[in-house]
Parts: structure tokens; sequence; C-alpha cells
């Protein structure tokens, strides 16, 4: 096994056994345990109407080409998140495509939450979802709406193709692709410019990080926020 890999297989263990601690220790018995009183149940159903209107807000703003960007709560968000080489704050990614009035995202992503680890196709609802993520984001590019509709056909024809996600996080091959390695592949081949959205340099070689799709000359964050979270604890 290449070495590289065996690290990243390691600490994905590793930060899996700390979440779950974690988890155990937010749990309303130890909160209680700790001498804190868990919210009642009026808090905790105003933080399920923020996040409501967080999430239905983000929808509104979509539009085709649009870049979305979350947080996930689990270890491999942790893990893929520290991967970033200038802003930790998003894990994930994926492009907007408004379909029958609808913007759906298409994204590439692995582990428990898609089995086969194909390139998949989610409501933006769906994939805004706050029960499994921290905050979310919306990204606009400058490019203009003939850009926009090849990207449409590009992303169209990736999702006929479905891509495996790639663990190997290698920017050189087409037959799997990472979250942001599929958007920045695509976007650049809609523009015809292969340094539209730049890339990060790591040891092992040039890398697309999530923060390198929105710290960029070409795009602006739209509107970004983190969710309420429900364990909640007062004095």
């Amino acid at each position: 096994m290449n070495r590289s890999i065996a690290v990243f297989i390691g600490i994905l263990i590793v930060a899996g056994i700390c979440c779950l601690c974690l988890a155990c220790c937010n749990t309303p018995q130890a909160a209680t345990a700790r001498g804190m009183s868990v919210v009642d149940s009026a808090a905790v159903r105003t933080c399920l109407s923020v996040n409501t209107h967080i999430v239905d807000t983000a929808v509104t703003l979509l539009q085709s080409g649009d870049i979305v960007l979350r947080r996930g709560i689990g270890a491999e968000s942790t893990l893929l998140a520290m991967m970033n080489r200038k802003d930790k704050t998003y894990s994930h990614c994926g492009i907007v495509m408004v379909e029958d009035g609808y913007p759906f995202v298409y994204h590439s992503i692995g582990g428990e939450d898609n089995p086969d680890a194909r390139l998949r196709r989610d409501s933006a609802s769906f994939f805004f979802s706050p029960v499994h993520n921290l905050a979310i984001a919306v990204v606009r590019y400058d490019y203009d709406s003939v850009k926009a509709g090849r990207l449409r056909d590009i992303v169209r024809a990736y999702y006929k193709q479905r891509p495996r996600f790639d663990m190997k996080f290698d920017l050189a091959t087409d037959s799997e692709l990472y979250c942001s390695e599929f958007v920045y592949k695509a976007v650049n081949r809609a523009v015809a410019d292969t340094s539209y959205i730049g890339t990060s340099s790591m040891r092992r070689g040039r890398f697309v990080g999530i923060d390198d799709l929105y710290l960029d000359r070409h795009a602006r964050v739209v509107w970004q926020t983190k969710f309420k979270q429900y364990l909640c604890s007062q004095k």
C-alpha cells in the first residue's frame, strides 16, 4: 500500500474514534452528569426553525453554475477540511444546475454517505441539510451565460459517466475525481482556461483544495452561514 494512503487511512481511524468520544460526551445524559441542563423543547424547535430558514434562504439564491460548499460534522469532513492550504472552513463542494425550476447539486463524494462512491446528483435542500453539516456557502464565478451553458453540458456528461470518488487525490487522472477536482476540471473546461481556477502545491504535487475554489479572483462568496446547533445547554 502506498505510504501516503496508509497514513491517510490511519488518520481517518483516529479521527473517527475521537468523534465517537465527542458524540458520547454530547448526549443529554453526559450534559447532566457535568452539571448542565439540556435546553427545553422550545429551544430545540427554535434551532430547527432557524436551520430550516437557513436552507430555504440558500436554495432561493442558487443559479446554474454556482458552486456550493459545506462543512460536515464527521471525522472525514474534519480531515478533508484540514487538507485546505489557506482556509479550512469547508470540507465538500458541488456544482449547481437548475433543472425544471429547482436547483440540484452534482458532487463527487465517497464514504458512508455514498457507498458506491460515484458522482451524485442531489436536491439542493438535501445537500445543505443541517443534520450532518455545520456550515454552508454559495459561490459564484464571473463567467457569462454562454460558459454556464457549456458547464451544464460538461456536468451532464460527467454524470452520465458517473466516475468514482478519487481516494488517491490524484489530479493527473480523470477516471476518478475527488470533489474539488470535479469542480476544477468541469469549470476550467467550460471557460476554456486551464488556469481559471488555480491549484495548491503539496509535497506530493498539485492539489485542488476546497478553498482554491473561492479564494480566487474569478469567484465571490454570495452567501455563507453556520447552522444553529441542536445540542445546546444552559447553566
